[in-house]
């Protein structure tokens, strides 16, 4: 019969959007008022609520936290005094190894597991499954991301190792941006946590906003595209044409606006203590290309998998494609080629220990791949487009972008392949009886966010609305406010990339 199934079970969880949260902040922030122009006091209370937020998810999970902490810092530190290139490399290789494997256990061996059984069975081996099922700790990708760029930045000698392990470990452990990024590099962080921070009117205005607009994305725009989407996704054969490409079209306002939203959240949340977190989105369904997409989307890991796997793929494909000229394409060709494939596959991965976020990783790769070789022919015949034929140019390749997205994000979304195939050769003009009734919903409760982010494109500022005058500021604001007040949901419901 086998062993008896194992679990783990998470504890209480505490939500951005929750009124847990919201008095879990309050009494932080209080206390960090409180500690003003008290560094160490600061990054102690900072430590505590760190530590005691993502506890609130599962206790037993801290020792991984602290782990990884641990094994960076002290690594990081003996790098830094090595100066034998050989074993700076062992260190480097026995940090990385160390934290892939926590990260690879915790997410990825259920996954590997019920995949080396199901190949057992296809070629004729009727194998027992693997019973063990390990939870995944809330945000590991995030913070493991974190603290391998530090130790390689170290090795690459562009970061001095840090020596106060309370600034490391409030880096790392940074309640905000813990459980779901942005992937924060220590080259900008760390020295944020050292010095002493001060609050300015600008940075309370643009916080109070942030705040604001990342609870309106979430609440109002990704929850209530949620109601839309997972219920027509959860039983997806039993629905058809325009249904299902509502129904996709509902999830990729979804995940954007949960994602962006938190990312916000936790940009307004710094700020309000005196720092700077990167911006991790900026209007991606804006993009004219796949390229533009990946320096709008997830900015946080674009930048890590460019700088920490595609540029070191490349160059060690360099050396083995040098001269190679096949198919017509010179060597760089090919070099970015594989660097660009696997980088993306590697990345879905990332994303979970499923097969269809593989395959989305591929397709993003070979999206990536195929708009490099368009543009190079169009290089070749490019001649001065007039101003018109420009605009309609941008319009035609901006919703070419879109409707290749809203595709990759059917399988993204998807449980299974076969749920995937089956959505995307049923989805159709088709019209049910809810058809208008979903298309007037998605069309009402995404006017204020796309009316919202036109402004801010045309002004090519995301903070656009915090530069206007007070009366037009607290206008917007209250619009928000009230759209947030009457359409958004209040029950609490988790952010999707809490699971990656």
């Amino acid at each position: 019969a086998g062993a008896p199934a194992f679990r783990l079970r998470s504890g209480v969880r505490v939500l951005f959007n929750s009124l847990a949260f919201a008095a879990f902040f309050a009494v932080v922030y209080a206390g960090y008022l409180a500690t003003h122009n008290r560094v160490r006091s600061q990054n102690l209370l900072l430590l505590g609520a760190g530590y005691a937020f993502y506890g609130y998810w599962d206790v037993r999970f801290l020792s991984l936290l602290a782990l990884s902490t641990l094994i960076d810092f002290v690594v990081a530190q003996l790098i830094q005094r090595e100066e034998s290139r050989r074993r700076r490399r062992l260190l480097l290789a026995a940090s990385v190894s160390s934290q892939l494997t926590i990260l690879g256990v915790f997410k990825y061996f259920n996954f590997f597991a019920d995949s080396f059984v199901a190949v057992l069975r296809v070629v004729g081996f009727d194998a027992d499954p693997i019973t063990l099922r390990i939870m995944l700790p809330v945000g590991v990708s995030f913070y493991t991301f974190q603290t391998i760029s530090y130790t390689v930045d170290v090795f690459r000698r562009k970061l001095v190792a840090c020596t106060s392990l309370l600034d490391f470990a409030v880096f790392v452990s940074f309640f905000p941006q813990l459980v779901a990024g942005p992937i924060e590099r220590a080259g900008h962080m760390l020295p944020q946590f050292s010095r002493r921070r001060t609050i300015s009117l600008e940075q309370l205005n643009s916080g109070f906003f942030l705040l604001l607009w990342g609870y309106f994305q979430k609440m109002a725009v990704a929850d209530r595209m949620a109601a839309i989407a997972d219920p027509i996704f959860g039983q997806c054969q039993k629905h058809h044409g325009a249904d299902l490409v509502l129904a996709c079209l509902a999830f990729t306002f979804q995940i954007y606006g949960d994602f962006a939203g938190y990312s916000n959240i936790a940009r307004g949340l710094g700020k309000l203590m005196g720092f700077e977190l990167m911006v991790n989105f900026n209007l991606p369904y804006f993009s004219r290309r796949p390229s533009e997409f990946w320096t709008r989307w997830h900015i946080s890991l674009s930048n890590w998998l460019r700088d920490y796997l595609f540029l070191p793929l490349s160059f060690a494909l360099s050396r083995r494609l040098d001269g190679v000229r096949w198919m017509g394409l010179r060597d760089d060709v090919w070099i970015y080629v594989g660097a660009t494939l696997i980088t993306m596959l590697l990345g879905g991965l990332w994303h979970g220990a499923s097969w269809t976020f593989v395959l989305w990783g591929l397709y993003q790769g070979l999206l990536l791949v195929a708009f490099r070789l368009v543009s190079m022919g169009a290089r070749r015949r490019r001649r001065a487009p007039s101003r018109t034929w420009k605009a309609w140019l941008t319009v035609a390749q901006t919703t070419l972008m879109f409707g290749l997205t809203v595709l990759g994000w059917v399988l993204f979304r998807s449980h299974t392949l076969g749920e995937a195939a089956y959505i995307i050769v049923n989805a159709g003009l088709s019209f049910t009886r809810q058809t208008p009734e979903l298309a007037y919903e998605i069309t009402f409760l995404l006017a204020p966010l796309l009316a919202f982010e036109l402004w801010q494109f045309r002004a090519d500022d995301l903070l656009v609305a915090t530069r206007q005058p007070l009366v037009a500021r607290v206008l917007v604001y209250f619009g928000l406010l009230f759209w947030l007040g009457v359409f958004g949901v209040r029950n609490s419901m988790q952010f999707i990339y809490f699971q990656f």
